[in-house]
């Protein structure tokens, strides 16, 4: 669902600019078939499209030198500006390397907003003044380098887009996953009961909802400590019980 102007999107509008933008990523899956019922919307930019010069310049070399191109202040915030007027109200978003790490936390923030405006980096950089001038929010999914932002794009957007009311088949399917309480996923099964010489875990097929909860929950927490010592640590602590008085 593209619209011509801004003021005409809708809630759960993604809206992102950049050198090669397109549809196509994202209209496959859950979220492709999300943005056919009208759930979401997906407005593409070329930036492209704001340079003044014959070429349609949007790069130019790094003031004091060095390697590659970087690209220019003035024709990002033509874009910006054309995506995203002053009155909008969604986050403006940068992806780049060098931003905080996105988490299932922030995730659930855009998903529960008005959309988000993202800003697909190219090349060595963005001028830094764009970055100030337009209050752009720096997000980054991991500490490795992509040719383009792109890509990340379409990542962040199917995880937002998944958490959208209606999109997932069944609501528990988003509780119950990794990152939510701070957690690994718990491994899964099914069927066949033996696979080369491997079964599934008895407690699975005993019936007792309450010995898989907590089978579930302690693997979970195993998995956690062992793979992400990061989350384990930052996990909330469980509050201490009183101690009896004697």
């Amino acid at each position: 669902m593209a619209r011509d102007r801004p003021h005409d999107l809708p809630r759960n509008v993604s809206r992102p600019a950049g050198l090669k933008p397109s549809r196509q990523g994202a209209a496959e899956g859950l979220a492709g078939k999300a943005l056919q019922r009208g759930v979401w919307a997906l407005d593409a930019v070329d930036i492209r499209d704001h340079a003044t010069d014959k070429h349609r310049t949007v790069d130019d070399t790094p003031a004091g030198g060095g390697p590659g191109m970087v690209m220019k202040a003035d024709v990002l915030a033509r874009a910006i500006d054309f995506a995203s007027p002053s009155s909008d109200g969604r986050p403006r978003l940068l992806l780049s390397p060098r931003g905080t790490p996105l988490t299932q936390r922030r995730i659930g923030e855009l998903a529960g907003g008005p959309g988000a405006v993202i800003l697909c980096g190219r090349f060595e950089g963005v001028d830094e003044r764009v970055i100030e001038a337009r209050q752009l929010e720096e997000v980054s999914l991991g500490d490795f380098v992509l040719s383009g932002g792109e890509i990340a794009a379409l990542a962040l957007i199917d995880a937002c887009v998944r958490l959208l009311p209606g999109v997932m088949g069944k609501e528990a399917s988003g509780t119950e996953e990794s990152f939510v309480d701070g957690l690994l996923e718990y491994p899964h099964y099914t069927r066949p009961q033996l696979f080369e010489g491997r079964p599934i875990p008895e407690v699975l097929t005993s019936g007792d909802h309450g010995k898989i909860a907590a089978w579930r929950r302690a693997e979970a927490e195993r998995l956690t400590r062992s793979r992400r010592p990061d989350l384990w640590a930052g996990r909330p602590k469980p509050p201490q019980k009183p101690a009896k008085s004697k």
